[in-house]
């Protein structure tokens, strides 16, 4: 069990996520965030501590009982791990962690199959010099992930104000 911060209402839909990890593999398109298109499960201001990582916070709670590293392949969820093709088992020759190689490697814009190949080439070589290098380049990754996730808010805000305003003038005609 990994411990995070609350960001989705109680009961929320845990489908959407499901078939967006399903779509994800299969299409093996960029692994962007529901959270980037507004995602109505999330609590208010729950994109920004999912954007920033900051949910994630409690997890070091796991990282002092030895469950995780601060340096690894993010943990997954049971559900993800039973698509899994047994080439990508081998990322879990190393104990999870709070960033990784994924993680600073463009995370929301890789594919799912590229996220695969950088977990397990953290597994195949792993060090010291490495875990410093990506914990020298996680505040910058999360810097960028949290001006991502907010212009493209910003984006869906954008384009539901023009859909309204173009449907509103539908009506009129």
């Amino acid at each position: 069990m990994c411990y995070k911060f609350r960001t989705m209402f109680v009961r929320a839909d845990t489908g959407v996520h499901r078939e967006h990890f399903s779509k994800l593999i299969e299409t093996n398109a960029p692994m962007a965030k529901i959270d980037g298109q507004r995602d109505s499960r999330l609590i208010p201001f729950g994109w920004i501590l999912r954007a920033t990582g900051l949910d994630e916070l409690p997890q070091l709670f796991n990282v002092l009982k030895g469950e995780m590293s601060i340096v690894g392949p993010r943990p997954c969820i049971p559900y993800e791990c039973e698509k899994y093709l047994p080439w990508q088992m081998e990322r879990f020759g190393a104990v999870p962690g709070l960033t990784g190689l994924w993680q600073v490697s463009g995370k929301n814009r890789t594919t799912f199959e590229e996220m695969m190949h950088l977990d397990i080439e953290y597994v195949r070589t792993r060090s010291w010099w490495l875990d410093l290098r990506i914990i020298a380049m996680t505040m910058p990754a999360v810097l960028i992930q949290f001006f991502e996730t907010r212009r493209q808010r910003r984006g869906a805000t954008s384009l539901r104000a023009r859909f309204a305003t173009d449907a509103s003038a539908v009506q009129r005609t």
